[in-house]
């Protein structure tokens, strides 16, 4: 009895904790998801524009669970959803979606934007303003970074950590949480990837503490963290001690001839018993005041901002991409004030999908492999097909000249 009361009141504790957080957006792409997204037409005139197919993707842990893919290569692709108005004044701001890049994507984004003010959501394009821009950003070997960008007083701020993103071609869950103290923390698949303050971390406010370029170190300040003992004495006979003596194991070559080479002597070999140069021994200087360093002082030309954190009023959530290779399935969209009920839903989706998604990637592999060997051995065959075609042509050409050496066609040779 005393178990299952227990149990209740945990279960009634998580139950009260999420009915007190905050859903100002979720999107698991279900039915009627279309009727809250609308589909932009910028770059459409030029041909430029992408299009989003509703699937779960070619390999996924459950077919039934669809996002939005990027379709048609080397596009820019633009979408969003209008959302009830909201503020991060005071709370906290979570955002996290899902995205799987399914194909190997060369040059792309796969980030997700947070919109404020009035949007004409059927223009919405590169060139829209934003409060937040979030997700990974892909092109060749090189770049695989991270996008934290922050918009304050109508200008964007990247952060200035060189943040990495994954780049396999599985679902990945990214989430960035902003506290009101300015504290932020990223995660990837519920694994903390990094945190800071947006204080040190963005360049929005000039920095809190610069260095006193006039401080100069005391003449007094002793960086000397060892010294010379002063109690150390030499020992008695120290320099009397040879650095080399004769070798005693040599002797004297029984051809030696005095008249010749003079007298023998041996030859010198290092002394074991030289110590070299006397020196006194270290001892830790009692005196020692540590490397000087540069003092910090306050930055006169900094000018706090309790608000920094405060993002525009939130009214659309949008997806603003360009890819060269279409593929990537964009999913399980959540903006809240609550990290816990975040995770919580990460761990949902994972503890039902994520072995199967990678057994299914898996075997999808397989049948990629096992078709692309299929294709090279045809490619093998035709190749040494129109090999003997060649070489059959050329040996009847041949043939021909040798029995009509007067035939007034032009034969040319072909490899």
């Amino acid at each position: 009895m005393r178990v299952k009361l227990q149990l209740l009141l945990v279960l009634t504790s998580v139950f009260l904790h999420f009915a007190s957080s905050e859903i100002f957006f979720e999107e698991r792409f279900e039915d009627g998801w279309k009727s809250r997204w609308v589909l932009s037409d910028w770059k459409r005139a030029e041909g430029k524009a992408g299009t989003f197919k509703h699937t779960a993707g070619k390999w996924s842990g459950d077919p039934d669970d669809k996002g939005i893919q990027t379709y048609n290569d080397a596009k820019h692709y633009g979408i969003s959803a209008k959302i009830p108005e909201f503020s991060n004044k005071n709370r906290t701001l979570v955002v996290q979606y899902s995205i799987k890049f399914e194909q190997d994507i060369e040059c792309g984004g796969g980030y997700i934007k947070l919109l404020s003010s009035y949007v004409n959501q059927k223009k919405f394009g590169g060139d829209t303003p934003y409060s937040l821009m979030f997700g990974p950003d892909i092109c060749g070997s090189q770049t695989k970074k991270l996008h934290v960008i922050l918009s304050y007083q109508g200008q964007n701020y990247p952060i200035k950590k060189d943040l990495q993103c994954e780049t396999d071609k599985l679902t990945h869950f990214y989430t960035f949480i902003l506290r009101p103290d300015a504290s932020y923390s990223i995660l990837v698949d519920n694994r903390e990837r990094d945190s800071g303050s947006m204080y040190t971390d963005w360049d929005m406010l000039p920095p809190r503490k610069i260095k006193d370029v006039n401080a100069k170190k005391p003449a007094d300040w002793d960086d000397r963290e060892y010294i010379d003992d002063p109690n150390d004495v030499k020992p008695e006979g120290y320099d009397s001690i040879p650095a080399e003596i004769p070798n005693p194991k040599a002797k004297e070559p029984d051809d030696w001839d005095e008249e010749d080479g003079g007298i023998w002597r041996p030859p010198k070999i290092p002394n074991p018993a030289y110590k070299g140069k006397w020196k006194r021994k270290k001892i830790k200087n009692p005196n020692y005041n540590g490397r000087w360093k540069t003092p910090w002082i306050d930055n006169p030309e900094f000018e706090d901002d309790p608000d920094l954190y405060v993002l525009k009023p939130i009214k659309y959530v949008a997806i603003e991409v360009w890819q060269v290779k279409a593929g990537s399935v964009f999913d399980n969209i959540l903006i809240c004030d609550d990290p816990q009920y975040a995770k919580q839903v990460v761990e949902d989706i994972f503890s039902s999908n994520r072995e199967a998604e990678k057994e299914a990637f898996e075997e999808a592999e397989k049948v990629r492999k096992a078709r692309e060997e299929e294709e090279a051995a045809r490619a093998r065959e035709e190749g040494e097909r129109r090999k003997r075609e060649r070489d059959h042509e050329y040996a009847e050409r041949r043939r021909r000249r040798r029995h009509y050496p007067h035939d007034l066609d032009d034969y040319h040779d072909e490899l």
